[in-house]
C-alpha cells in the first residue's frame, strides 16, 4: 500500500473518530438537578444515587449534574428557576407547589394528618399522589415523585411540652399558610425563613425556635444554638421530584423510560434512608448534650392535637375540602395483611 494511501485512511480514521466524538457530545442530554439539602441527607444521597443509575443506565447519553445546598438557588426561588427552564431539575418541599397554583399539595403541611410512614406511603403512591403529580402538567411541571423527610421535631430555647408554652415565641416556619394557622393555633409567631437562613437566626435571635426534621435539625447544627427539643411527629415533611415539561417532553421515550426507572430505585432507597436516618439524628442530638430531647406524653399529645385540630377545618376551603377529606380517609385505612 502507498504511503499517500495510508495517509488518506489515517486522516479518514481521525475524521470518522473526531465526528462521532462531536455527535456523541451533542447527544448528552444534560440535567441540571437543583436542591436545597446538604449532600450528605437522606435526599442529597437520594440526587446522587439517582445520577450514578441514570448515567449508567443512558451509557452517558444523560448526565447529571448535581447541585446540592442552595448552590443554584435558594429554596424561594428553584421552582421558578424550573419554569423558566434554567434546570431541569428539583426536588421542592411539597407546599411550595401551592405557590404556583396547586393548592393540593398544602394537604402534605397539616398537622397529625398521618399517623406513620405506612399512612404516607398509601397516599403518596396512591391513585391520589399519582393523580396530584399529573395536574403540575398545566404548570409547565412533571412530578416523578415523592421523598419522604419524614415527621417533625419542635425545637427552642424553653421546653415545649403544652401548647401554652409557645405563646408569643418567634417560630421559623417554610413559606406555607397552613402552617402559619399552625404555628398561631399554637399561640406563636410564625417566620418564614429559608432553610440556609436558620442557623443564624437562631443564633442571633431574630427567631426563637424552629419546627424540623431530625435530620435537618442535626445536619444543620441546631443543637448547637437549641437547648430543648420535643419529638411531637405533629407533621410531616415531603419533596417532589420535578422536571421542566418542555425538557420531559423533548426526551425520546427510551431514555424517559431509563429517567423513570432511575428515579424509581432513587426513591426507595432515599426514604429507606430517611426513616433510618432520622432516628439516628434523634440519637445524635441526645449524645450531643447540648439539646435535651423530650417526648410528649399521652396528655401532652392529646393537648397539641386539641388545639391544632381546628387549623384542618380553617384551611378546607383553601386547599379543598375534597382533597383533604381523601387524604384523610387514605390515610387511616388499615390494609389487612395479604394471604
Amino acid at each position: 500500500m502507498r504511503i499517500a494511501t495510508k495517509i488518506h485512511l489515517i486522516v479518514l480514521s481521525l475524521t470518522l473518530s473526531l465526528a462521532a466524538t462531536i455527535v456523541s457530545a451533542q447527544t448528552t442530554t444534560v440535567i441540571k438537578f437543583s436542591h436545597v439539602s446538604a449532600i450528605d441527607t437522606p435526599k442529597g444521597q437520594a440526587a446522587l444515587r439517582f445520577k450514578e443509575l441514570v448515567e449508567q443506565a443512558s451509557r452517558r447519553r444523560i448526565r447529571v449534574d448535581v447541585y446540592p445546598n442552595n448552590q443554584l438557588y435558594k429554596e424561594s426561588d428553584e421552582l421558578e428557576a424550573l419554569q423558566l427552564g434554567a434546570v431541569q431539575m428539583v426536588a421542592p418541599s411539597l407546599a411550595k407547589l401551592a405557590q404556583f397554583g396547586a393548592q393540593d399539595f398544602e394537604v402534605f403541611d397539616l398537622p397529625y394528618l398521618f399517623a406513620n410512614r405506612e399512612a404516607v406511603t398509601r397516599v403518596t403512591e396512591g391513585a391520589i399522589g399519582k393523580t396530584m403529580l399529573r395536574k403540575l402538567e398545566s404548570k409547565n411541571m412533571v412530578g416523578l415523585a415523592y421523598w419522604d423527610g419524614g415527621f417533625k421535631i419542635m425545637s427552642s430555647n424553653k421546653p415545649l411540652k403544652m401548647p401554652a408554652d409557645f405563646a408569643g415565641l418567634r417560630m421559623r416556619i417554610h413559606s406555607s399558610p397552613v402552617l402559619e394557622d399552625q404555628m398561631e393555633a399554637l399561640g406563636a409567631i410564625p417566620q418564614m425563613l429559608d432553610g440556609n437562613e436558620i442557623y443564624f437566626a437562631l443564633h442571633s435571635r431574630i427567631v426563637d425556635g424552629v419546627e424540623s426534621t431530625p435530620i435537618n435539625f442535626y445536619a444543620r447544627k441546631l443543637y448547637e444554638v437549641q437547648s430543648h427539643v420535643t419529638v411531637s411527629n405533629h407533621g410531616y415533611l415531603g419533596s417532589a421530584v420535578i422536571v421542566n415539561k418542555k425538557f420531559w417532553d423533548g426526551l425520546p421515550s427510551e431514555l424517559r423510560k431509563t429517567v423513570d426507572d432511575a428515579i424509581r430505585e432513587a426513591t426507595i432507597y432515599g426514604n429507606n434512608l430517611a426513616a433510618q436516618e432520622n432516628d439516628a439524628a434523634l440519637e445524635a442530638i441526645k449524645k450531643s448534650k447540648k439539646t435535651t430531647v423530650h417526648v410528649l406524653t399521652d396528655k401532652e399529645n392529646a393537648a397539641w392535637r386539641h388545639a391544632l385540630q381546628p387549623v384542618r377545618k380553617q384551611l378546607e376551603g383553601r386547599i379543598g375540602k375534597a382533597i383533604v377529606l381523601a387524604v384523610t380517609k387514605e390515610s387511616e385505612t388499615r390494609r389487612l395483611p395479604e394471604r
